[in-house]
């Protein structure tokens, strides 16, 4: 019996930041059963260079990454969509389009790190909390046994992580 592999979108307003940071540790860290996407209701259209500042520092692969509307994964041809995580708290409440497939989703409030004004080293270190938060999920999520559980119990896990 083969693993399955599973397809997970991170949505953030601007798509700039906590989203694509989110993206590439799953990619590192899913071990080959997972693909990450990032994407934002209205792009900023660049990532920030602290992002992926913060993703060469943990040894995280950069490249591909940018900054993209959501419109890209509700049409038609793009990839199916397993899990949805917002990572911010303006995309959770923005009216979302209609994914095919009915994807799992959870919201996960990441502090914006793009939002933080000061010094260079107050800016880094909200980013570095950013990541450090949700290389921290990403990491309580992977431990879950997917493909063993209900969809209901899956759900009910994956709202919990929101919470650590």
């Amino acid at each position: 019996m083969s693993t399955p592999r599973y397809n997970v979108l991170f949505l953030c307003t601007g798509n700039s930041a906590r989203s694509i940071m989110a993206e590439a540790i799953l990619n590192h860290k899913g071990g080959g059963r997972f693909t990450a996407y990032s994407a934002g209701s209205h792009p900023s259209g660049a990532v920030r260079p602290e992002a992926l500042n913060q993703l060469q520092l943990a040894g995280l692969s950069i490249d591909g990454l940018r900054s993209k509307s959501w419109d890209e994964f509700a049409a038609a041809g793009a990839p199916p969509i397993n899990f949805i995580f917002t990572v911010c708290d303006n995309a959770a409440n923005e009216v979302c389009p209609i994914w095919p497939g009915h994807p799992m989703t959870a919201h996960w409030d990441i502090p914006d790190p793009a939002a933080v004004k000061g010094s260079p080293e107050a800016i880094d270190c909200a980013f570095c909390d950013a990541f450090s938060i949700l290389d921290r999920r990403i990491s309580l999520f992977l431990s879950l046994p997917l493909s063993t559980l209900e969809s209901f119990a899956i759900q009910k896990e994956i709202d919990t992580i929101g919470t650590r």
